[in-house]
């Protein structure tokens, strides 16, 4: 019986890999990785240039992306529909090879591969190699620690409505906003709303080529790619501080 190897590849800079999740990309035989259509896929683009010559790739192409509502019922069955089949086929290879999926990120932490983990449980051996989420190697960019003492760090989506995002960032000390992309707009006005917008930071690309880091209150707020996370640093509220 073979294994089903989810590597995380941490923030995108190859360097920031594990030692563990190098040695694993470059002695795999199987490799699956997820890609948009079209695409060579993120995950694929940070192992560029390690993966043995001999290597049998697995492109998992989402049947859609952004073209439809990520709520509606189509897009739901889409993709429930896209991971069953993954699942079953990962699965059957994994009878008799090791299959290392390549993850950016953290796996755990809204990693792709849980939808097919979910799926998995039970039917085969998985192993999970941990890696740096993406949203610490972009606070690394912007050079400020996101949070010091007792504050209170908040991790948002950008698909939230406008009015829950407010109110979470007004109660939160240090936030982390992903999934901007299309919701920069949205996540801009709620900042604001908040009274947080001064203190935001958006980074592109975080770790990558092309790494961009900007106040948010600078930037358009249609002017944003898929790789892209709001920063808002904490204040630093320290228990031992004089009242």
């Amino acid at each position: 019986m073979g294994r089903i190897i989810c590597c995380g590849l941490g923030p995108g800079d190859p360097d920031l890999m594990s030692v563990r999740a190098d040695r694993t990309v470059r002695a795999a035989s199987h490799v699956a990785y997820f890609r948009k259509k079209g695409r060579p896929g993120q995950a694929r683009r940070i192992v560029e240039g390690m993966l043995a010559p001999d290597v049998t790739e697995y492109p998992m192409e989402y049947p859609v992306t952004t073209e439809i509502a990520f709520d509606s019922v189509e897009y739901v069955q889409l993709l429930a529909g896209f991971h069953d089949e993954w699942a079953e086929r990962l699965a059957r290879l994994s009878r008799a090879v090791d299959v290392v999926v390549l993850c950016e990120g953290d796996p755990y932490f809204y990693g792709s591969f849980m939808h097919l983990h979910t799926r998995l449980q039970g039917r085969v051996e998985i192993e999970v190699i941990a890696g740096i989420p993406g949203m610490v190697g972009c606070w690394n960019g912007v050079g400020q620690p996101i949070a010091l003492g007792d504050d209170v760090t908040t991790v948002l989506m950008g698909t939230l409505a406008e009015d829950e995002l407010e109110r979470h960032m007004r109660d939160s000390d240090a936030l982390v906003v992903m999934k901007t992309g299309r919701n920069l707009a949205k996540v801009r006005r709620a900042l604001s709303s908040a009274g947080r917008l001064d203190d935001a930071w958006l980074v592109e690309r975080g770790t990558m080529p092309g790494e961009r880091v900007v106040r948010l209150a600078e930037v358009d707020g249609g002017d944003c790619p898929y790789f892209a996370i709001v920063l808002v640093h904490g204040k630093g509220r320290h228990p031992d501080a004089a009242e």
